[in-house]
């Protein structure tokens, strides 16, 4: 039968790793999460003050023990490691890989692999824009198709991201060259291939217009007297904003409330964790809009979370002065936000904790990002530094305090 320990290695920034054994071979696979050695011996003891991870080490090990169970029912005691290995990723973190390339393909040929990694996520989102990348990929090279890891190499980037600048912004590109960096990663976390020709290729984003309101235009928003089929989309925005910029995909899937008053939820894109304090202002939308499939009534009118994406950015980019044009006199709006977006919420929380002198690495926390973000989600420490720097960022907007 297999055996498991979780460690903490050093030599990757302090990643949570589990080892699994089995017939005398080892493999091992990444927790997402980045923690001391001494936060580990003290959560695996029970005497850590992050109650959070102890219940996730506490709830895995529960998990890890159910599959040995399974497998010594089914008298498959001997499975291969890897094949435990495919399995634990999706059972304890949510990563699925439908398929492996053949044994047979030196090193793994590169489009099976990236197709297998398609198919492998359940977002549709997801998928078409690695599918975009994908034929941005044959559509360059016309022999990928029988081409291994090995045969992407630096020149190879180079030559496709100058192919991308003919039709593609920066930005653009860059996605693409996200994606295929991304499919490298999985492919060595699989052991498929050594290969990683991104060690001397740099992605480098440019500079966009920020995507977010002032804390004036915020206001104003959140008091303008809407139409009434807009007071929902517009009571979402606030929703969200509230939430720190929570994506429309995780809200859409809330469910409840826990006992301790937070959020919780892992997040669609990334299969982080997260939690946030349910504030009053915040409970108090969430009541007026309660559902019964869901958290929110969102859940009950919207089976697609895509759908109310769609439809609440069109309401929100409607919000303004109604005019009478022309000898009919049509109704027009002049919308004093023509270009908002659900997604601004999220780069307007953010804007105002800076400008608020919240530290980066709070604010970081708080959105997901950074080296120590999955860290900080399960610090008590730090989240109560993230709820801290949330009550502020409301104080401010609602009421002038800073």
């Amino acid at each position: 039968m297999f055996s498991t320990k979780f460690y903490v290695d050093t030599t990757r920034k302090d990643s949570l790793m589990l080892r699994i054994t089995n017939n005398r071979k080892k493999v091992e696979m990444s927790m997402g999460l980045k923690i001391s050695p001494d936060e580990l011996e003290a959560a695996l003891s029970g005497s850590s003050r992050n109650i959070r991870l102890e219940k996730m080490l506490a709830s895995w090990t529960s998990q890890i023990k159910d599959l040995m169970l399974e497998l010594t029912d089914k008298k498959e005691v001997d499975k291969d490691v890897k094949e435990i290995r495919t399995i634990l990723q999706e059972r304890l973190l949510g990563i699925t890989l439908t398929q492996q390339p053949k044994e047979d393909t030196p090193n793994g040929n590169f489009t099976t692999y990236f197709q297998n990694f398609i198919d492998g996520k359940e977002n549709k989102g997801t998928k078409g824009v690695y599918k975009h990348t994908l034929d941005k990929i044959r559509l360059f090279d016309s022999n990928i198709d029988k081409k291994s890891f090995e045969d992407i190499d630096l020149k190879w980037l180079n030559d496709f991201e100058a192919f991308c600048a003919q039709t593609a912004s920066k930005n653009a590109r860059n996605i693409h060259l996200r994606n295929i960096r991304a499919v490298f990663n999985n492919a060595i976390d699989y052991e498929i291939t050594s290969a990683y020709p991104f060690r001397r290729f740099k992605i480098r984003p440019e500079a966009t217009r920020k995507r977010s309101l002032t804390v004036e235009e915020l206001r104003k928003l959140f008091d303008y007297p809407v139409e009434p089929y807009a007071e929902l989309y517009r009571d979402m925005f606030k929703l969200i904003f509230f939430l720190v910029g929570i994506n429309t995909v995780d809200l859409h899937g809330l469910k409840e409330i826990t006992r301790d008053g937070r959020i919780e939820y892992k997040r669609a894109k990334t299969h982080r964790l997260y939690s946030i304090k349910v504030e009053p202002e915040t409970l108090e939308i969430i009541k007026k809009y309660h559902g019964t499939n869901g958290l929110l009534c969102i859940a009950d009118r919207w089976s697609d979370s895509r759908n109310f994406r769609h439809q609440l950015n069109k309401a929100l980019q409607r919000i303004g002065e109604v005019e009478r044009r022309g000898r009919g006199g049509k109704k027009v709006i002049t919308s004093a936000f023509h270009e908002l977006s659900s997604y601004w919420a999220r780069h307007t929380w953010a804007t105002i904790a800076a400008s608020l002198d919240i530290p980066k690495d709070t604010i970081a926390a708080a959105l997901g990002h950074g080296g120590n973000t999955v860290t900080d989600i399960y610090i008590d420490f730090d989240q109560r530094k993230v709820d801290a720097a949330n009550r502020r960022v409301l104080d401010w907007v609602l009421y002038g305090k800073r």
